[in-house]
């Protein structure tokens, strides 16, 4: 009786200090959500989870710090940030103890597997060594050149100049990212752009098993989609088949080029120098479906922004349409000397990444103790956020005018653009994990802006009734429904735009 009395009382004890220290939590981070004994704040983080995105910007505007901390039951402490100086210690200064984690990779595992994106350690560093011969400044005028130069008057402006009503962008501009990635890194042409626009059940399968697997790291509860993955049911079956369509789809073009290589040797693709390597079919195979997920959604997502915005501020696409048609002329072929001379066009990509960044946010998981510059600490197996979207909206980042479209911000007085640290404008990370497809993201965003606005006037079907679409956070910023737009050939009256 007396132990039973004993193990009560130090159960109660447990408990009382458990409450006592969440109740302690709670008030100690004036600027983060209401917490609450237990729970923590998983009541708010429920009641926004529609909003995740902005909710997250509120908060980090709040604080003086653009840093707070969320403990929610069910999911790891997180610490958010849109502090430049903990971007650069946690991507630079103290990367070894911020890896991608095993909480991140159980996300995207199932899709990506252990893939250059889903990997830390040895395993990433020398799938990133071998990527980055693929990105030389050879590599991407060849691009320019030819996959661009192909895809975009063979396919996408031929659909746009066909085109008798409106068209969803969005769509077109997914089929053509979908078909120049295929192109360099699988070697294959999936014609997804074709004016007949087909169905692709690659496509179809990477569309699901993205947008699937980007609503795990947003659930309020992990463990649900985690017991629904054991047990088959729901989108995780929906994850499983598309999974293994991926899989079956990405071993057949390995097993056709193990055979082409065999006859006429390697070829220039991504796919063929894994093959050549030597590199066993899954290795290869997650490293296809890594560099297909990167260059379909993020090229994509910058563009659909990009052309709304133009739409929105026809002073700042007139500028581009100006500076295309002074660097190449009205019916000139664009090359990869002129693309790198296009410095507003350039600015207004820059512009409209701050504000609808393509990966709209991006967690490591911390390996050890450690604090902040700004003096949060961080605990073992916390997961640390930045947050791009949220940086692009801080006053104290951009000052007053940060909700305004401005190119001209990004404009030297000599008209060069400014390069601004990769930890204020983290698009596309910084420190070792750097973006290798940087340059060649600028390459195609630029080629295909400059080669649409040359040709075309893009007006939005929907009212304008001053609200921005709809961001929806999966893998990289999605428009809900499409951006659907009327497409008027441009008019020239000697030399001027109409």
């Amino acid at each position: 009786m007396a132990l039973l009395f004993i193990a009560f009382f130090f159960l109660f004890l447990f408990l009382f200090l458990f409450i006592l220290l969440h109740c302690r939590a709670a008030t100690s981070n004036f600027y983060g959500p209401k917490n609450h004994p237990l729970i923590g704040s998983i009541v708010a983080f429920y009641r926004n989870r529609h909003r995740l995105l902005d909710w997250y910007t509120d908060l980090l505007a709040a604080s003086p710090s653009q840093t707070f901390v969320l403990r929610r039951f069910g999911a790891r402490r997180t610490v958010v940030t849109a502090n430049p100086a903990n971007v650069e210690h946690i991507l630079k200064t103290n990367f070894p103890n911020y890896p991608k984690g095993r909480p991140f990779t159980d996300i995207l595992g199932d899709l990506l597997g252990s893939g250059i994106f889903n990997a830390d350690g040895d395993l990433w560093l020398t799938q990133r060594k071998l990527a980055s011969h693929h990105f030389s400044t050879r590599s991407l005028e060849h691009f320019a050149l030819t996959v661009l130069h192909c895809e975009t008057y063979s396919r996408l402006l031929p659909v746009l100049h066909s085109a008798a009503a409106a068209v969803d962008l969005q769509d077109l501009l997914r089929r053509f990212a979908f078909d120049a990635v295929c192109r360099v890194s699988l070697g294959t042409d999936p014609l997804f752009l074709h004016p007949s626009l087909p169905c692709s059940p690659l496509a179809d399968a990477f569309e699901l098993a993205a947008a699937i697997s980007a609503r795990r790291g947003t659930a309020p509860v992990a463990a649900v989609w985690k017991i629904k993955r054991a047990l088959g049911l729901g989108s995780e079956s929906r994850l499983r088949e598309a999974v293994l369509q991926l899989h079956a789809d990405i071993y057949a073009i390995i097993a056709a080029r193990k055979t082409e290589i065999m006859i006429d040797g390697a070829g220039n693709d991504l796919l063929s120098r894994l093959i050549a390597g030597g590199h066993k079919d899954e290795v290869v195979r997650d490293m296809a479906i890594s560099f297909v997920m990167a260059g379909r959604d993020t090229t994509s997502s910058a563009l659909t922004w990009f052309f709304w915005l133009m739409t929105r501020h026809p002073s700042a696409e007139a500028e581009v349409v100006e500076e295309v048609v002074k660097r190449i002329g009205r019916h000139g072929t664009i090359d990869y000397a002129a693309l790198k001379e296009m410095k507003i066009l350039e600015a207004c990509l820059c512009e409209s990444m701050r504000l609808y960044p393509p990966v709209v946010w991006d967690s490591k998981h911390a390996a050890a103790d450690d604090e902040l510059p700004d003096g949060t600490r961080v605990r073992k197996g916390d997961r640390v956020t930045y947050c791009p979207y949220g940086m692009g909206r801080m006053e104290a980042l951009w000052g007053k005018t940060w909700a305004e479209f401005d190119h001209q911000r990004w404009l030297t007085t000599t008209a060069e653009v400014v390069r601004e640290s990769p930890y204020k404008f983290a698009v596309f990370q910084a420190g070792p994990r750097l973006c290798l497809g940087k340059e060649m993201a600028f390459v195609q965003m630029k080629y295909v802006a400059a080669a649409v606005l040359r040709e075309f006037k893009l007006r939005r079907e929907e009212a304008d009734d001053g609200q921005p679409p709809e961001l929806v956070p999966l893998l990289t910023a999605h428009m809900a429904g499409g951006l659907r737009v009327r497409v008027e050939k441009r008019k020239w009256n000697n030399d001027i735009i109409n």
